[in-house]
């Protein structure tokens, strides 16, 4: 009986520790929008989280870390999400439904994936997440390039390096584009566009 008591309370602080990292984690993507990376500070975040500083610092060790950790959960779902987009047979069916995920990310996550893309040249943990993320981006449109007829190897006028320097492209260009309006969808679906031209017409999908 004993027994049973003290895993029921293991298991509910367990649930209790994952609510408060989510709030505390929630709150960080909040502030992201409201102040930014540099204006936020430790005691903005405990306070939107609703809890003391000092529980916060049970969770994470500074706001660096907070940051770190709600990118990783934001890689996560970008992983999740974009896993099968690209995997039409149609090749051009497979980069309009990448290129329509990518507006709904950078939508909903705009400012935390442009706060890893500043902070991935100076922080470790951000930078490798960062890079591991486009590392898949990157396989996923060598495969759309391949199936589309592109040589396969890594040589200039092949899939693997095309699909690098339209993966880079497309980042900075969502980057750009997500500054310039955060109410509105239009920038991103302008940007959308483009990229999505320029990616069909790397394929030869435009004739």
């Amino acid at each position: 009986m004993a027994g049973q008591h003290t895993t029921r309370s293991r298991r509910t602080a367990e649930r209790k520790g994952d609510v408060r990292e989510r709030a505390i984690l929630d709150t960080c993507e909040a502030l992201l929008t409201r102040k930014g990376y540099e204006a936020m500070t430790v005691g903005d975040i405990a306070e939107g989280a609703g809890i003391t500083r000092g529980a916060l610092y049970f969770y994470f060790g500074s706001k660096q870390e907070v940051v770190t950790a709600l990118v990783a959960r934001t890689v996560e779902h970008l992983w999740e999400r974009s896993r099968t987009t690209a995997q039409a047979d149609d090749p051009r069916e497979a980069v309009e439904a990448a290129m329509r995920r990518t507006v709904e990310l950078w939508n909903e996550h705009g400012l935390v994936m442009r706060t890893a893309i500043d902070l991935s040249l100076t922080v470790p943990e951000i930078g490798a997440l960062w890079s591991r993320t486009a590392d898949l981006f990157v396989a996923a449109i060598t495969a759309v390039l391949e199936r589309a007829g592109v040589q396969a190897g890594t040589g200039p006028q092949q899939a693997s390096a095309m699909a690098r320097a339209l993966c880079w492209m497309i980042e900075r260009t969502f980057y750009h584009a997500s500054q310039e309006s955060r109410e509105s969808l239009q920038s991103l679906q302008e940007a959308s566009s483009t990229c999505e031209h320029i990616w069909l017409v790397s394929a030869g999908l435009t004739g």
